[in-house]
Protein backbone atom coordinates (compact mmCIF):
# COMPACT_ATOMS: atom_id res chain seq x y z
CA UNK A 1 0.00 0.00 0.00
CA UNK A 2 2.13 3.36 -1.25
CA UNK A 3 1.22 6.22 1.06
CA UNK A 4 3.33 9.85 0.66
CA UNK A 5 5.17 10.80 3.51
CA UNK A 6 2.80 13.52 4.69
CA UNK A 7 -0.18 11.20 4.85
CA UNK A 8 2.01 8.45 6.99
CA UNK A 9 2.79 11.39 9.12
CA UNK A 10 -1.06 12.28 9.37
CA UNK A 11 -2.69 9.04 10.21
CA UNK A 12 0.26 7.22 11.90
CA UNK A 13 -1.97 4.92 14.22
CA UNK A 14 -3.97 3.92 11.27
CA UNK A 15 -0.88 2.75 8.73
CA UNK A 16 1.00 1.37 12.04
CA UNK A 17 -2.73 -0.81 12.20
CA UNK A 18 -2.01 -1.32 9.00
CA UNK A 19 1.15 -2.81 9.26
CA UNK A 20 0.75 -4.24 12.66
CA UNK A 21 -2.27 -6.45 10.68
CA UNK A 22 0.07 -7.97 8.14
CA UNK A 23 -0.17 -5.20 5.65
CA UNK A 24 2.93 -3.66 4.68
CA UNK A 25 2.79 -0.08 4.15
CA UNK A 26 5.02 1.57 0.99
CA UNK A 27 6.02 5.61 2.20
CA UNK A 28 6.75 7.35 -0.79
CA UNK A 29 8.45 10.85 -1.73
CA UNK A 30 7.87 12.19 -4.90
CA UNK A 31 6.01 9.09 -6.35
CA UNK A 32 9.71 7.05 -4.99
CA UNK A 33 8.93 4.95 -2.28
CA UNK A 34 12.08 5.24 -0.07
CA UNK A 35 10.75 2.80 2.92
CA UNK A 36 8.45 -0.55 3.98
CA UNK A 37 6.83 -0.56 7.31
CA UNK A 38 5.94 -4.06 7.79
CA UNK A 39 4.68 -5.45 11.26
CA UNK A 40 6.07 -7.39 13.60
CA UNK A 41 4.98 -10.86 14.30
CA UNK A 42 3.18 -11.58 17.82
CA UNK A 43 5.97 -13.67 19.57
CA UNK A 44 8.83 -12.82 18.02
CA UNK A 45 11.55 -11.76 20.24
CA UNK A 46 14.88 -10.43 19.87
CA UNK A 47 17.64 -12.93 19.47
CA UNK A 48 19.81 -11.64 22.12
CA UNK A 49 17.01 -12.65 24.18
CA UNK A 50 16.01 -15.80 23.01
CA UNK A 51 19.66 -16.46 23.35
CA UNK A 52 19.51 -15.23 27.03
CA UNK A 53 16.62 -17.47 27.60
CA UNK A 54 18.29 -20.42 26.18
CA UNK A 55 20.63 -20.36 28.27
CA UNK A 56 23.74 -19.80 25.62
CA UNK A 57 24.39 -16.27 26.59
CA UNK A 58 24.28 -14.32 30.08
CA UNK A 59 24.20 -10.86 30.92
CA UNK A 60 24.62 -9.56 34.52
CA UNK A 61 23.18 -6.22 33.40
CA UNK A 62 26.53 -4.20 33.09
CA UNK A 63 28.43 -2.77 30.29
CA UNK A 64 30.34 -4.97 27.75
CA UNK A 65 33.84 -5.36 28.68
CA UNK A 66 35.18 -7.09 25.54
CA UNK A 67 38.25 -9.84 25.44
CA UNK A 68 41.43 -8.91 27.50
CA UNK A 69 44.11 -8.98 25.16
CA UNK A 70 47.76 -8.78 25.78
CA UNK A 71 50.66 -7.59 23.34
CA UNK A 72 53.99 -9.42 23.94
CA UNK A 73 56.05 -6.27 22.21
CA UNK A 74 58.43 -8.71 20.12
CA UNK A 75 56.98 -7.26 17.03
CA UNK A 76 57.81 -3.74 15.27
CA UNK A 77 56.32 -0.91 14.85
CA UNK A 78 52.40 -0.55 12.79
CA UNK A 79 54.17 2.32 10.49
CA UNK A 80 57.15 -0.30 9.72
CA UNK A 81 54.82 -3.08 9.07
CA UNK A 82 52.23 -0.61 6.98
CA UNK A 83 55.81 0.19 5.12
CA UNK A 84 56.52 -3.74 4.41
CA UNK A 85 53.35 -4.33 2.94
CA UNK A 86 53.44 -1.41 0.28
CA UNK A 87 56.93 -3.28 -1.03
Amino acid sequence: MPVSIREFKAHLSRYLAEARAGRPVEISSHRKVVARVTGVPEGAGSGLAHLIASGAATWEGGKPRGDHIELDGSGGGVSALVLEQRG
